[in-house]
């Protein structure tokens, strides 16, 4: 998987370091110094980061050749029954969304510091074993800003926890299409893949979302019957991560607009959220924003070049905390229908974010709702890891594949059997 985009976003490059044992930047006090990396040295010497990448690439690759092996199997059910179809590419999307908890709980343990505002109350809870537990809608538009590579991975792992991990769908660069295996089995999935061209991407993106707007009545649809299909679509509105590059972008479209450039995001383009809206309207209640920070990124620094895949996943050095704010928009209240309104909506949510990240810069934590009364009050912050719900849930990935090889094995043993009797009849 790769990082997210949104209609009408411009494609900005970035960089990206791999390896970044000191880095330079401007400390709280504006002074710029040489600092260690925020997680402290490297926990792995090259052999064990051999070895690492080596079992890690194997579970990866032979998990991703299971699910998309069980997609395949699966895949002649669209022209028998589409409510059972549907029904199983959901499942096998659980099982990805189980594969990436797992790969992040064992190579990258990292404290998870969840909070949110008074519209969250009742939403983000805290279950006995530590696990958090979201009651998030079965329906939603869920935006974001966009920080690292990785930002997609713990928010799948969100709707994971809201056991949601199945019906998540994610707008992507089309190029992510021709992967070998990853690519046909996104398709299954059914993520919406752009060229970020507006002229030829806006079809495509009414088709995929007219078909979110659709009723089946397999395992896995709706609640009630005749009720709308669950649905979690993630936008990136920034359309990139943050980076050295991305901010330098954003500065020139800022001084284009004239308008105030961000200092801890990237200036959002609210057409592709404006168009999603517009298709799924009467369909969802609430928009969700969450604002990501990562624990020990310095003022002027990038968390893409402090924790990049190899620090994370193979030297042993992933975030000390990855904290996230949440809070929920009544889409009746978001003005979709005036471009003019949506653009200033779209940037007040992202002002605000850059709020929210300079508080963070300097407290290291983002607010926490604690007000209310016993039973209403907020939950303030939840810690905790990701982790799944059950160790042995790891095994869903492989049943479906197992257990059609052993059933072909069987049905080919009767075979054989059956032909061998016939030649001594």
């Amino acid at each position: 998987m790769a990082q997210s985009t949104t209609e009408g976003s411009r494609q900005r490059k970035s960089n990206s370091s791999a390896d970044v044992h000191d880095t330079k930047g401007d400390t709280p006090d504006g002074n710029s110094a040489r600092s260690e990396h925020p997680a402290g040295p490297v926990q792995h010497g090259r052999f064990v980061q051999v070895i690492r990448m080596l079992l890690l690439g194997f579970y990866f690759s032979a998990s991703c050749l299971f699910i998309h092996g069980a997609q395949l199997l699966g895949a002649p059910l669209y022209f028998i029954n589409r409510d059972y179809f549907y029904a199983y590419m959901a499942l096998t999307k659980q099982h990805f969304g189980l594969l990436i908890t797992t790969i992040t709980q064992w190579c990258s343990p990292t404290t998870i510091r969840v909070s949110g505002d008074e519209s969250m109350r009742g939403q983000l809870n805290k279950a006995a074993d530590g696990r958090l537990e979201c009651d998030f809608p079965e329906r939603l538009v869920l935006i974001a800003n966009h920080q690292i590579y990785t930002d997609w991975l713990y928010l799948w792992w969100i709707a994971y926890t809201s056991h949601m991990h199945g019906h998540i769908y994610i707008i992507l660069k089309q190029s992510l299409k021709f992967v070998p295996v990853i690519g046909p089995a996104m398709m299954f999935y059914g993520f919406i893949f752009v060229a970020r061209k507006w002229a030829t991407d806006q079809a495509r993106i009414r088709y995929r979302l007219r078909k979110l707007n659709s009723r089946h009545q397999g395992p896995m649809s709706g609640p009630t019957e005749g009720a709308l299909d669950p649905m979690w679509l993630l936008l990136f509105p920034e359309g990139t991560n943050l980076s050295e590059n991305t901010r330098k972008g954003s500065a020139r479209w800022a001084e284009k607009q004239g308008i105030k450039n961000l200092a801890h995001c990237i200036l959002p383009r609210s057409t592709g959220l404006q168009f999603c809206l517009q298709e799924l309207r009467g369909t969802l209640e609430w928009v969700y924003d969450c604002t990501i920070a990562y624990e020990g990124v310095p003022r002027g620094q990038y968390g893409q070049d402090l924790y990049a895949l190899r620090s994370v996943y193979l030297q042993g050095r992933p975030p000390k905390s990855v904290n996230m704010y949440w809070r929920r928009f009544k889409v009746s209240d978001i003005p979709f229908d005036d471009k003019d309104a949506m653009e200033q909506w779209t940037l007040q949510r992202w002002r605000e974010k850059d709020h929210l990240l300079e508080q963070f810069l300097q407290t290291g934590r983002f607010p926490a709702d604690t007000a209310g009364e016993k039973g209403t009050q907020g939950a303030g912050h939840i810690e905790t890891e990701v982790q799944p719900s059950n160790p042995f849930e790891i095994l869903q990935i492989f049943v479906p594949v197992v257990a059609m090889a052993l059933i072909g094995n069987i049905l080919i043993k009767m075979f054989n059997l059956m032909m061998h009797g016939r030649l001594y009849d």
